[in-house]
């Protein structure tokens, strides 16, 4: 391992050959062994990204007085942007660093549009499948999250959210479509709903929106989510996702310019100059830009057609595949191309199954309420349906065949995550566990640490065999009821 700064500069390549090196642990995702985090298409795609972002490497979209070339580029890509979701020429807004910060740049907006209007104590309803980085803003800047119900099929409860709504609601929440699920929130009822009210509609679309226009022209029947919507005041969309752009490029849209003013950032006293930013970033990589239109121009309308034909495919296989697994059930009729899919055999567990799943070299994401593992599937993953699904169907068996596996790894961590009643136990052990990762002395995260979870801190159970006490017992006991429970619904 490399600690510090050497006494002189290392050779080039030996410095490239480490960086190699270092990721030889990281998930296979140019084998398409993921199912998130990551959008690869191949090589020569990648290389040609790697390019396009290099011609702006150094360039800083701070001012865009300076590089007009970087507006110019932002201004081309938030105006196909707003083409695809069907915006007019009144539409403004930015390109941002990522589905984070577009989601926290909205409930900045409508927090400071709230107390523009009034409000001191904001608040804003969230479907309880938006997406957690709400969560992160209304902690950030300091407005309350009401969660909204959701329905059978995991759309948000219409009631639900107007039995909400009071006179502190500075903005509502869609997803099209929501992460957990892949479900289309029915945003013609939420536009007609914050119409009513007179309250910002806000569509979280960073997945979907540079998918779903594309799924809508290959036949897909789809609702109405974006700006043909008219109570939609604003939408996010992450380039970076199934718009295939390098890392680190998102935007978000307002339908109407007084609503984005309250997003600018302007400071008129400084010694250094009148300062004014657009978004939460000061210097703004001009890679990203340059990278994002790029993409937008090397694939054109055909080229995220055809991208989007063979991901439908893809998906369509594997939920094909999936409800042929008696022990399994998708959650929901997904539309678009992520899901969920989750056990209804108690003597199955979907957690287990997802241990199994990742010894085969598979990256998955687990998912509580209802337990489940989650699936985001793009074009690539058309190459390895087969391999997943009989894998899957392994991990079935083995599971089925040695239920004990419940009982340890990860699938004992996030069943006790998911089920046990004491949310702020769990929450501090979290805390402790992630945090003491960030130490200069800290290891790795290792989620097959239960015991962690289940009273001890990260440092007292460091190296230290789990004992099963009376307490883990009882919580042991607990969650496997729970889990049984949940199956049998």
């Amino acid at each position: 391992m490399i600690h510090g700064l050497p006494e002189t500069g290392r050779p080039h390549d030996q410095i490239l050959a480490d960086l190699k090196a270092f990721g030889g642990q990281d998930p296979r995702y140019r084998e398409a062994r993921t199912w998130s985090l990551v959008y690869y298409l191949d090589e020569d795609y990648e290389n040609f990204l790697k390019e396009a972002y290099g011609t702006y490497f150094s360039a800083n979209g701070l001012n865009p007085m300076a590089f007009k070339s970087l507006k110019h580029l932002e201004r081309e890509v938030l105006h196909t942007t707003s083409d695809l979701l069907h915006g007019d020429d009144q539409v403004c807004g930015v390109m941002t660093s990522g589905g984070t910060e577009s989601c926290l740049l909205a409930v900045k907006t409508y927090r400071d549009r709230g107390v523009a209007h009034g409000i001191r104590a904001p608040e804003m309803v969230i479907p309880e499948s938006g997406h957690v980085a709400w969560e992160k803003g209304g902690e950030y800047f300091g407005v309350k999250s009401r969660h909204a119900a959701l329905t059978k099929d995991m759309h948000v409860d219409l009631a639900s959210v107007r039995s909400l709504v009071n006179r502190n609601t500075v903005m509502i929440l869609g997803s099209a479509p929501d992460y957990p699920h892949g479900m289309i929130d029915p945003i013609e009822d939420l536009g007609r709903l914050a119409q009513e009210k007179g309250i910002p509609l806000h569509v979280d679309a960073c997945v979907g929106g540079y998918l779903l226009p594309f799924l809508e022209r290959i036949g897909v029947s789809l609702p109405l989510w974006d700006f043909r919507v008219p109570g939609v005041s604003s939408i996010s969309a992450d380039i970076h996702k199934y718009g295939f752009a390098a890392k680190g490029a998102s935007c978000i849209l307002y339908r109407r310019l007084e609503d984005f003013k309250y997003q600018v950032f302007v400071y008129e006293n400084w010694p250094g100059g009148v300062f004014a930013s657009p978004a939460l970033l000061g210097t703004r990589p001009g890679g990203a830009y340059a990278a994002a239109w790029a993409a937008l121009q090397a694939q054109g309308e055909e080229g995220y057609l055809q991208l989007a034909r063979r991901t439908m495919a893809a998906t369509a296989k594997l939920l094909a595949g999936i409800r042929c697994i008696p022990e399994l059930e998708v959650v929901g009729d997904p539309k678009a191309s992520l899901f969920a899919y989750r056990s209804v055999d108690p003597a199955v567990n979907i957690f287990a199954i997802g241990d199994q799943m990742e010894q085969k070299g598979w990256w998955v994401d687990r998912l509580q309420h209802p337990d489940a593992l989650h699936a985001m599937v793009t074009a690539s993953h058309d190459a390895i349906v087969d391999d997943y699904l009989t894998d899957l169907r392994d991990a079935v068996a083995t599971v089925r065949a040695h239920p004990e596996l419940a009982q340890s790894g990860q699938a004992a961590t996030y069943g006790m995550i998911a089920h046990i009643p004491l949310h702020g136990m769990v929450h501090n052990q979290v805390l402790n566990m992630f945090a003491s990762s960030y130490r200069l002395s800290g290891g790795d995260i290792d989620l097959a640490a239960a015991s962690s979870l289940a009273g001890q801190g990260a440092e007292e159970s460091a190296g230290t065999p789990p004992s099963v006490g009376p307490v883990q017992r009882l919580i042991n006991w607990y969650v496997k009821r729970q889990q049984s429970r949940e199956a049998r619904r």
